[in-house]
């Protein structure tokens, strides 16, 4: 792990975006999509996969992270292509939720990701008792070639987050 980004600020303001207690920004604009992956039965595996970063790891990310449970403060950097010379996205984890019926984790950007905000993968046991995943973000374009993109960027952040939540439902199946 890049030990220089332990030390980056975070690339926006203010931290928290995704736990819903202070408007978004100007500037910047909410996503998030969720699905049901299943009944109660999946509830622990979906936990597992989501806060080991399955879910990243299944849309092709290649993740430098701890090898232990996340924390607030930790460093995630995902990688996107070719070895080398792939897109880096480095990340801090800014909240962790351990809940009965609800898990998850929100990271923020670093100096280098693409876009400037904070995104949140939960996993929730609804009172029906079925097995719910999200992914929420807060974001606006972070480098020069997302503000280019303008609209494009956030289908791409949209089909990103389908993907994700896609992963957990694949992942549960095969269970």
């Amino acid at each position: 792990m890049p030990a220089h980004l332990d030390q980056q600020p975070l690339t926006y303001a203010p931290v928290g975006l995704t736990r819903g207690i202070t408007p978004v920004p100007e500037g910047m604009h909410a996503s998030g999509t969720s699905r049901i992956v299943g009944g109660p039965e999946v509830f622990e595996r979906a936990c597992d996969f989501v806060l080991g970063l399955g879910m990243q790891r299944a849309v092709g990310a290649r993740v430098q992270a701890p090898d232990r449970p996340l924390e607030v403060g930790d460093t995630v950097v995902m990688t996107l292509g070719v070895r080398g010379r792939g897109l880096r996205i480095p990340t801090r984890v800014v909240h962790v939720v351990r809940e009965t019926d609800r898990r998850g984790f929100a990271y923020g950007t670093l100096p280098g990701h693409p876009e400037r905000g904070e995104e949140l993968f939960l996993v929730e046991r609804l009172a029906s008792g079925e097995t719910r995943v999200s992914v929420s973000a807060v974001s606006a374009p972070g480098r020069w070639f997302t503000r280019l993109a303008g609209p494009l960027g956030r289908g791409v952040q949209r089909a990103a987050s389908w993907r994700y939540v896609d992963s957990v439902r694949r992942h549960c199946r095969a269970g």
